[in-house]
């Protein structure tokens, strides 16, 4: 059980048998009474968001949520589907669960997939892809009002800025938590 005074951003609790998420926190000791917690809450399923404050002698439980480590498939439509290493189970998750994961998805990538019960929340990818550069236009030397960068575009359609020896066809290494290059992956 969590009390009020563990409340953070980005902590994971249960009320009212559903999992939410503490968005933003804000802490206040009035001069007279008991401390109050003021947090703003985002439900994992719905992904509606409302403020609630808090009184220091609340508890809440800790949301029960899984992670599962999951093979993408496919994408139908809007819905993507993943498929359980272990049991060979197949889930879908919508264009709003996978969000910017989408920028970095490629057949049979595998992926840590959260779930709340049995339902699908969201996606971590691993920190890294490799991904081949589909489109990178080429670079004049002495071209120093482009600066050090140039745009290029991978296999999924995601556009970023890389260093001008970057050439099409080449793989990249990109951090999916920021969407930046990283470095060249020799083969």
């Amino acid at each position: 059980m969590y009390s009020a005074s563990d409340l953070k951003k980005n902590l994971k609790i249960q009320i009212d048998g559903e999992p939410y998420i503490v968005v933003d926190f804000q802490f206040a000791k009035p001069g007279k009474g008991q401390a109050l917690y003021r947090c703003k809450l985002k439900n994992m399923i719905t992904g509606a968001q409302f403020e609630r404050t808090f009184r220091s002698v609340d508890t809440f439980e800790p949301a029960n949520l899984q992670e599962r480590t999951m093979q993408y498939l496919y994408q139908e439509e809007n819905k993507y589907c993943f498929m359980d290493n272990e049991t060979y189970e197949q889930f879908y998750l919508t264009a709003e669960q996978v969000g910017d994961a989408v920028n970095f998805m490629t057949d049979n990538i595998e992926a840590d997939i959260l779930f709340f019960g049995d339902q699908p929340l969201g996606i971590t990818l691993p920190n890294f892809v490799d991904l081949t550069v589909s489109k990178a236009d080429p670079w004049v030397k002495g071209d120093t009002a482009a600066g050090n960068s140039k745009p290029v575009t991978v296999e999924t359609g995601y556009q970023l800025q890389a260093p001008p020896f970057v050439e099409q066809g080449e793989k990249i290494r990109i951090d999916t938590r920021t969407g930046e290059y990283v470095t060249r992956v020799k083969e």
